[in-house]
């Protein structure tokens, strides 16, 4: 049994900073990769980042280049999601997710992954 446990979020005004953890405890092997999602109200559930495991490659949405910063700790199982320069727009329940092999998808796509957490909530105020 894997779980993914985030914590991090919070409500933060507009420009403010954020940092989401996540840990994975449980039967975990070595990941294929592992990533962000969220969520706003009405909406689908949308990619944000994700992180191979083994090389550390990143992959960002356009909507978070350059203000968002993936990262993971492979001793700990943990992956990060630094967020800065946050908007109202990015108010969401954030997901973590892991993947763990190569199924032929995309890591921007959400079947891709195999675990998801509970979600962490971020509230971004303008």
């Amino acid at each position: 049994q894997v779980q993914l446990v985030e914590s991090g979020g919070g409500l933060v005004q507009a420009g403010g900073s954020l940092r989401l953890s996540c840990a994975a405890s449980g039967r975990t092997l070595s990941w294929y990769s592992m990533g962000w999602f969220r969520q706003a109200p009405g909406q689908e559930r949308e990619f944000v980042a994700a992180v191979t495991w083994s090389r550390s490659i990143t992959y960002y949405a356009d909507s978070v280049k350059g203000r968002f910063t993936i990262s993971r700790n492979t001793a700990d199982k943990t992956v990060y999601l630094q967020m800065s320069g946050l908007k109202p727009e990015d108010t969401a329940v954030y997901y973590c997710a892991a993947r763990s092999s190569y199924n032929g998808q995309s890591n921007y796509a959400t079947p891709a992954y195999d675990y998801w957490g509970q979600g962490t909530r971020v509230t971004v105020s303008s």
